[in-house]
């Protein structure tokens, strides 16, 4: 059976790579701001996550998974945050995300068994300078979809995947050169910084059919940054 799934900011990075892994065998809808590289294949709906309400959109009756992609990486001394800093990462990663899940939350239910993916960080679990308001926000995310999945067990499955540092348009600049990257990598067991096909996979493996067991879990996808340290 063909599905509906609905990415909210899936023209770039890691929501790209997923829209392109799942427009294979499913329906694929990507609301977001611009339709970036997306393929013809791809239904492109306009759409800004701060301003816009998901139910004007024009979306099927069902929806059988939802991936909410949008993020931010501002890292800066707890110092010079200011409370707009906090306020803006909440809106964005975690605010917005509540009022998605509530608008699509009836088409959702029309679903079988219908599958939602949200994205952390590694740094809510390891502790990291600079993150205070980044792990804020998507600590936010991990405590609600957890939540989430109890309140909506068996009807829905809700999962977060928490990546490391992945290497994409969102975080060029800390992979700006190859002395960066280096460094970056050697910080990871594994020897790497992410790419988004790392992450996609997971994500399109949790909105398979192959995927009817695993709910309210935060699946770290970090080359073992946060369960290894081998030093």
């Amino acid at each position: 059976m063909e599905k509906n799934i609905l990415l909210i900011g899936g023209s770039t990075g890691i929501g790209l790579e997923i829209a392109n892994q799942l427009v294979k065998e499913n329906n694929v809808i990507v609301a977001s701001r611009n339709k970036g590289e997306l393929n013809d294949d791809i239904k492109h709906l306009e759409f800004d996550v701060l301003k816009d309400n998901i139910e004007d959109l024009d979306l099927p009756e069902k929806i059988h998974g939802l991936v909410y992609c949008p993020g931010s990486i501002n890292l800066k001394p707890f110092k010079m945050l200011k409370h707009k800093d906090f306020e803006e990462e909440m809106n964005l990663n975690f605010l917005s995300l509540i009022k998605v899940v509530q608008g699509v939350m009836p088409k959702l239910k029309e679903a079988e068994n219908a599958s939602l993916v949200f994205f952390s960080t590694v740094a809510v679990k390891v502790g990291m300078p600079f993150h205070t308001s980044a792990a804020a926000a998507k600590g936010a995310i991990e405590g609600f979809a957890k939540s989430l999945a109890a309140e909506y067990a068996p009807s829905l499955r809700v999962n977060v995947i928490a990546p490391s540092l992945t290497d994409t348009p969102l975080a060029e600049k800390l992979l700006s050169n190859d002395s960066k990257k280096e460094k970056m990598s050697e910080r990871h067991p594994l020897k790497r910084v992410g790419n988004a096909k790392d992450i996609a996979n997971a994500a399109t493996f949790l909105l398979s059919d192959e995927n009817s067991w695993i709910t309210g879990q935060i699946i770290g996808v970090d080359g073992g940054l946060s369960t290894l340290n081998i030093s």
